[in-house]
């Protein structure tokens, strides 16, 4: 698998409003500062890729992603992992 190097702050501004998949949590990305904290919405939790509650509204703060990818809307949790 290829990667492609993405200037971070515009691909971030792109994914706001969008289903996301950052480690473990999933959720809509509401929005992101300047420093890439992020804050998702309808968050889900899977620990070991089993369902382990639903967390709803977070913050997470920079240094602790990851990863962060963008899943189209219309994806099964599933398919997307």
């Amino acid at each position: 698998m290829q990667t492609v190097p993405v200037n971070p702050k515009p691909f971030l501004n792109n994914l706001t409003g969008k289903p996301v998949i950052v480690k473990l949590k999933w959720g809509y990305l509401v929005s992101v500062d300047s420093y890439m904290n992020l804050q998702l919405a309808n968050t889900e939790e899977y620990i070991d890729g089993q369902f382990s509650g639903n967390l709803g509204e977070i913050l997470i703060r920079c240094n602790n992603v990851l990863y962060l990818r963008g899943v189209p809307e219309d994806t099964e949790i599933e398919d997307a992992e």
